[in-house]
């Protein structure tokens, strides 16, 4: 198992620490480019759950982002909102979407979000 990179232990830890959500990075994992930005584990949670909860057909499913963060040791996962998997020309999807990305999983990355433009 790769150790995690220090840096981006400490980015992840800092967005936890403070309760924001304006820190924007983009990540190569798994051969997929993620842009956007993160956001507290409890916060990615519920905002999840509220989406879940919504769907007629998902609302069950709910509960599990319900429970409590549990916080023992640095952060293991980034949890990004209003992000896009980038792919060719297009952010997939348009809007953004809620990831959680294994810090152990990724290879590279920087700071900022990317975004396509057609001008």
């Amino acid at each position: 198992m790769p150790k995690p990179d220090e840096l981006i232990v400490e980015i992840a830890a800092r967005v936890e620490s403070g309760q924001s959500s304006r820190m924007s990075l983009t990540v190569v994992t798994g051969g997929a480019v993620i842009t956007g930005r993160l956001a507290p584990e409890a916060m990615w949670r519920q905002r999840v759950s509220e989406v879940l909860r919504d769907s007629a057909e998902l609302g069950e499913f709910a509960a599990v982002f319900d429970a409590p963060v549990k916080k023992e040791g640095p952060p293991t996962h980034l949890h990004f909102h209003v992000a896009r998997i980038l792919q060719g020309t297009v952010g997939i999807p348009e809007t953004g979407g809620m990831y959680r990305v294994a810090i152990e999983d990724v290879r590279a990355w920087t700071m900022g979000d990317f975004s396509y433009s057609d001008h």
